[in-house]
């Protein structure tokens, strides 16, 4: 499984919208912009730290912007294994 399967299955667990921001598959670095499906009314941060659950048990480095300015998303992450 490539690096981009395992976090598309990962985030397709948690039923959330999703997109690739910034890909740099040399440096396997991923920033996503996250954002709740309609109905979802779990808080962001809630979301947030179970999502961050299965990035970090597959090895993943994580960094988090909550309700980051300027883009439509709940949550902008930056990755990388």
């Amino acid at each position: 499984m490539t690096e981009r399967q395992l976090i598309q299955e990962i985030l397709n667990s948690e039923a959330i919208e999703y997109h690739f921001e910034n890909v740099d598959e040399d440096s396997k670095e991923y920033t996503l912009l996250l954002k709740r499906l309609d109905k979802d009314v779990r808080p962001v941060e809630e979301l947030n730290e179970e999502i961050k659950h299965y990035f970090k048990s597959a090895d993943f480095s994580y960094q988090e912007e909550l309700n980051p300015k300027g883009v439509d998303a709940d949550i902008r992450l930056v990755i990388k294994r």
